[in-house]
This record gives C-alpha cells, structure tokens and sequence, in this order.
C-alpha cells in the first residue's frame, strides 16, 4: 500500500501456530522467512496478550521466538470486552466451536486491531474456505470490516 508516495508496512496478526512452525519440518522455511521480513522492516507483526498466554505452554525455543523481533516492528493486542463479545458472536454464529474459542478470539484481536490480516498455520479452523467465509459474515453482521486470513505461503 503506498500513502503519501510512501509504501505503508503490512501490518499482519501471528496465531501460535506462526511461531511454532518455525521449530516444525513442514512449517519452518515459510515461518523464518516471514519473521525475517518482519527483522527487515517489510512487516509489522501483531502479537496478542492471547498469543502471549498460549506461549507460556511452548517449548523454551518457542517462546523465545518473537524476543528476537526489533520492538518498533512488533504491535500488541489486548484481549477486552470488544473481543470477547466479537468472539462469542462467531461462537453463537458457528464458525467455529466452543473448542476452538481460543481460534475465534484470536480472529477477533485481529479484527478489532484492524490488522491488514491474519497470518495462520491453522488450516481447519482459521485459514479454511467456509470459516473465512463465516468470520467476514460476522464481522459484517456486526459493523467491523472483513479481514483477509492467509498462510505465511501467502505473503513471503
């Protein structure tokens, strides 16, 4: 994006499934290139105390990730009352199941914090055809704007 001649970073939300991947086989090349856009300063990341939470459970390696970004690349989101009640609308509209909660509030963060979109490994209940369908409905229904949810295939 480009404002005033100068090109705007893309700001993207990070799920879990981002930050591990860069300790998976399968996942690693993708989620190192895109944190190595983020040291370079083509990328913002927004991180959520969410995320924050759900790392504390991650091997050290994994935890230890995101302390390695430049700090004025790295954006935080807080889970509030904005978020939860953006949650429990997807939740009541079935995108996805109460057992993925964590998975809706964290469309939510993303959502509020108008981010310019979601970056995920999580094929079944975030980057998956009929769920970014529900959640853009959703987030429609309630006022918000629609949100773009890629892989990091995607973007690098």
């Amino acid at each position: 994006m480009v404002t005033s001649g100068v090109m705007k970073r893309l700001r993207v939300y990070i799920d879990t499934s981002v930050v591990g991947g860069c300790l998976d086989s399968e996942f690693q090349t993708e989620s190192l290139a895109l944190f190595d856009m983020v040291r370079n300063g083509s990328l913002v990341v927004v991180a959520s105390t969410l995320l924050a939470d759900e790392l504390r459970l991650a091997p050290k390696a994994v935890q230890e990730i995101l302390t390695r970004l430049p700090l004025e690349y790295v954006e935080s989101a807080a889970v509030d009352m904005e978020t939860i009640a953006l949650r429990d609308a997807y939740l009541m509209a079935e995108v996805v199941g109460k057992a993925q909660s964590n998975d809706a509030l964290h469309v939510a963060l993303a959502t509020v914090a108008r981010v310019d979109m979601i970056v995920s490994w999580n094929f079944k209940h975030i980057v998956h055809f009929d769920k970014i369908r529900g959640f853009n409905a959703v987030n429609l229904r309630e006022g918000y704007l629609p949100i773009e949810i890629r892989s990091p295939r995607e973007i690098i």
